[in-house]
């Protein structure tokens, strides 16, 4: 009898396993979509796969894995992963879902390593908790620092385009081939000289002024490029000189940047007060703690 029950629990083991063997290889064997190369993300992801090294070998582990957890995320979330990953320049030309495969991965690479090395050098097992919970931050971090930079670049370097603008304007050129002049001049890795440029794709492409512009506006919803636009589309409806209006807009821009500064200046003032504080206590003291232990040697404390 015992022989029977032993043998049912080691048939019923082998079934569930065999069972999680045919799902996993199921689920392994589905196909996976090509990767997306339409639009500016694509055009992106073009990028990024061309780069080479370890991410571009994670290109279809990212896209199995996002395919499988599309399914378990909700519309509204994959929406504002969409959004972020767009206000950080098309983060590795990433859909929502691949996105969130990345973070999964991070997770499980946090955790991983933090368990080896809490297993081999013998350290607390808190630290697979700690570094799974940097590792599936991680990407996040990243996403948001991509957004802040670009964002601060674009309010900085906005006005000296404007004002390139403006001469190319003078000059007799269109806005389309002022524009590109500009961004010929001045190519590199900068983050308005990319917007700038796929300005240019979408406007070679047969799409109107408005809608480049007002997409460029989407893509870097900073205040200035708010304003830089609205005032192209009204001079546009309304047949206002286009170079008087760009100059106005380069001054209020740069007052707007002198602004943004001394508020700034103004800010690290009261910042620095604290470790201002705390280094007159360090200082005070290194130089009272030696007077007090000899006055407690000599009076014998």
């Amino acid at each position: 009898m015992s022989t029977l029950s032993t043998w049912l629990k080691m048939t019923g083991t082998l079934g569930v396993v065999l069972a999680f063997g045919l799902v996993g290889y199921v689920i392994l064997r589905s196909p996976v979509s090509p990767p997306n190369t339409l639009g500016i993300r694509g055009l992106k992801r073009i990028e990024w796969l061309k780069s080479g090294g370890v991410l571009g070998q994670l290109d279809p582990l990212l896209r199995w894995l996002g395919a499988r957890l599309e399914p378990l995320l909700a519309e509204r979330w994959l929406g504002k992963l969409d959004r972020r990953l767009t206000l950080a320049g098309d983060f590795w030309g990433l859909q929502p879902q691949e996105f969130a495969a990345l973070c999964l991965l991070s997770l499980v690479g946090g955790i991983s390593g933090g368990l080896s090395y809490a297993v081999l050098l013998g350290k607390s097992l808190l630290s697979p908790l700690v570094c799974g919970v940097f590792g599936g931050l991680w990407p996040h971090l990243k996403v948001a620092s991509l957004e802040h930079r670009r964002q601060r670049q674009i309010q900085q370097r906005l006005p000296q385009m404007i004002d390139l603008l403006t001469l190319g304007l003078s000059a007799g050129l269109d806005f389309p081939g002022a524009l590109r002049q500009v961004v010929e001049k001045r190519r590199g890795g900068a983050a308005l000289v990319q917007e700038m440029e796929l300005v240019l794709r979408e406007l070679s492409l047969g799409k109107t002024r408005e809608f480049a512009l007002t997409q460029l506006a989407e893509r870097a919803p900073a205040e200035c490029v708010q304003e830089f636009v609205a005032a192209i589309v009204q001079a546009e409806r309304y047949g206002t000189p286009l170079d008087r209006v760009l100059q106005i807009q380069a001054e209020v821009s740069r007052q707007r940047r002198s602004a943004v500064a001394e508020e700034a200046a103004s800010k690290a003032s009261v910042k620095m007060l604290l470790p201002l504080a705390l280094l007159f206590c360090a200082v005070l003291l290194l130089i009272v703690s030696p007077l007090l232990l000899k006055m407690l040697v000599r009076f014998g404390v």
